[in-house]
């Protein structure tokens, strides 16, 4: 099973806000440390390639995973080196982006957030699904009257993303909870605008195997496979500035 560190303070700059996430650098169990080419990690899935069939199918899994994410993850740490930042965690490079030399910014900032959101994104998902329960549950009721109204504003924000991003759920620190799009491979903890607590990538490489341009469905399928307890515990977090 993925293992995750305890939730920690990001400081962001400029008009940031102070921020909670997962410690995704630390993410890799001891005896995969060793065979790092670098200080950040590909860390395993928390399930097997074919768990979430038949909602996100296997090959997209292991492509999404073993290829797209590990990219993320090598580059990231091909360009941390000389940048003063390597011992960094990935959280405190993405609220520090403007400290970082302007020519390696643009490839740090892209890959830096790809590990973050695809760290966060494989624990998203579990084949139990379910419904919201406990504080998020209640979050979710007082921000979007119930959960089909999350799901409603998340569908509309994922399906208007033009070309590659994200959509994302984030809560601020009074546990209010807001809809927000990015593109590329940015995230809210690079503008403090929020904490993710739940996303959806909407890259063509994270469904067009499956479902080739039917985002729609996609999506849908998504929906069916979310981690509540997951989710919950990054909003639980989220709260406990």
């Amino acid at each position: 099973m993925l293992t995750r560190r305890d939730m920690i303070r990001t400081s962001a700059t400029g008009a940031a806000i102070l921020l909670t996430a997962p410690n995704l650098s630390l993410v890799a169990q001891d005896k995969d440390k060793e065979k790092a080419a670098g200080p950040f990690t590909l860390p395993k899935l928390p399930y097997a390639f074919d768990a979430l069939e038949p909602h996100i199918d296997a090959k997209t899994m292991e492509i999404h995973h073993d290829k797209h994410h590990k990219t993320y993850v090598d580059n990231l740490n091909k360009f941390i080196v000389g940048t003063g930042m390597e011992t960094k965690t990935v959280e405190e490079i993405l609220a520090n982006l403007g400290k970082l030399p302007e020519k390696v910014r643009g490839p740090i900032r892209n890959n830096a957030g790809g590990h973050y959101n695809h760290t966060l994104f494989w624990q998203m998902m579990s084949a139990k699904g379910g419904a919201p329960t406990g504080a998020v549950a209640k979050a979710v009721d007082a921000s979007f009257t119930d959960a089909d109204g999350m799901f409603k504003a998340l569908r509309e924000a994922a399906l208007a993303r033009f070309g590659s991003g994200w959509a994302w759920v984030v809560s601020d620190r009074a546990g209010k909870l807001k809809i927000v799009s990015t593109p590329n491979q940015d995230n809210t903890l690079m503008d403090g605008t929020g904490t993710p607590i739940l996303g959806i990538d909407v890259w063509e490489h994270a469904y067009y195997l499956k479902f080739q341009n039917r985002r729609a469905e996609y999506i849908d399928s998504f929906f069916k496979v979310i981690n509540w307890d997951f989710v919950g515990s990054l909003y639980t977090a989220a709260v406990k500035v």
